[in-house]
């Protein structure tokens, strides 16, 4: 029997398995097949798109013995599945429950996030590697959690998609960043475009684009100065009602940019639908392509790719001088990574900018060699 929970979620209980002492295999070989069917793509308004998924197991009478407390174990080993990458099945574990009420926990302190002023946004350069120079930067939102330090937006996000607080913390860092913008043009005029993060569940708000706009209109700025970061995998979900959007947002004036470019499905006919600009190679490959030939060759196939479709190409997780002398060798456009400095408060990159119109950047060494 199928049914549906919410949202993406789905329920499938299985019956009449080999009266065996474990049924483990028979249903994870279930599981895998369930898999493997979902990662085949299919044709939708002529876009080839595709999907994957995350399975979670419980089994009856092992882990419970009534249909509530099956579906929340089996919950739970799928979130297991989720955090360890996707495109996987678990079985419930009793470890698990005690995950399953610690990120509940945590649903619940992010709820109040916001209002105790816990968010905070860094900066991480972006950098020209031709000249040598500032040009922007990415915005990244750190949970400053008392007692647990700062988490990552890759521990969070996920926790706010779930609990539909996405909207507002979508909103409250593009209003902050923007904010920022303007307090760093009355010392710099241009300060450089300066990129944000954006979810597929951030995509589906209603009135996402009308509160984007307005969000501009009551600033004052212009944006153009702005551009917005799509995984690839985000990219080829809903790509038809994603073309749309993206096509509104671009007569906006925002520039668009393909983040983790290399670790999803996007085909070239694809890529060439979207109204994108960039393509960000995914840090995993640029750490790997002075010691790798596989990902070396990758990293130069996106670069070339980017120059034939008119796209810019960033690189980044540059973490060595290797990398970005290889980077720059096959002329990629830009680069980020620690090896331009940690992400920084807004008043740092500030005085990143200031630096640089002296001349005292910092990056002058790196940048030596031809």
């Amino acid at each position: 029997m199928l049914g549906r929970l919410a949202g993406d979620e789905f329920a499938l209980f299985v019956e009449n398995l080999p009266a065996t002492t474990d049924n483990r295999p028979a249903v994870g070989a279930l599981a895998r097949e369930l898999l493997d069917e979902l990662r085949r793509p299919f044709q939708l308004n002529q876009h080839e798109l595709y999907v994957t998924g995350s399975v979670g197991i419980a089994l009856c009478p092992r882990d419970a013995d009534n249909v509530v407390d099956l579906i929340r174990d089996a919950d739970a080993a799928m979130y297991y599945s989720k955090q360890n990458g996707g495109n996987s099945h678990s079985f419930f574990t009793p470890e698990m429950s005690a995950a399953a009420v610690e990120r509940l926990m945590m649903k619940a302190k992010l709820r109040r996030a916001v209002e105790r002023d816990e968010l905070v946004i860094l900066y991480q350069p972006k950098v020209d590697l031709r000249e040598g120079r500032v040009v922007g930067g990415e915005a990244l939102v750190r949970w400053r959690l008392p007692g647990h330090g700062d988490i990552a937006p890759a521990q969070f996000i996920p926790l706010a998609e779930e609990s539909n607080l996405i909207q507002e913390i979508g909103e409250w860092v593009l209003k902050r960043v923007v904010q920022d913008y303007r307090s760093w043009q009355e010392q710099v005029p241009k300060p450089g475009r300066i990129a944000i993060n954006l979810s597929l569940k951030q995509l589906r708000q209603a009135e996402f684009l009308t509160r984007y706009r307005s969000v501009f209109d009551d600033a004052g700025v212009s944006p153009s100065n702005f551009e917005l970061e799509i995984t690839e995998t985000t990219l080829m979900t809903e790509a038809g009602r994603t073309i749309r959007l993206l096509d509104e947002l671009r007569a906006m004036g925002l520039h668009l940019t393909i983040d983790d470019f290399g670790t999803g499905y996007s085909s070239l006919s694809a890529l060439q639908q979207f109204p994108v600009g960039t393509l960000k190679i995914d840090q995993s490959f640029v750490r790997d392509a002075t010691t790798s030939r596989e990902d070396a060759t990758l990293v130069r196939t996106i670069i070339e790719m980017g120059k034939n479709l008119d796209l810019e190409v960033v690189a980044e997780g540059i973490e060595s001088q290797q990398q970005l002398d290889y980077l720059r060798s096959r002329d990629c456009h830009y680069g980020q990574g620690q090896l331009f400095g940690e992400p920084m408060s807004a008043g740092d990159f500030l005085q990143l900018l200031l630096a640089q119109a002296r001349g005292e950047s910092g990056y002058e060494r790196m940048f030596a060699s031809a």
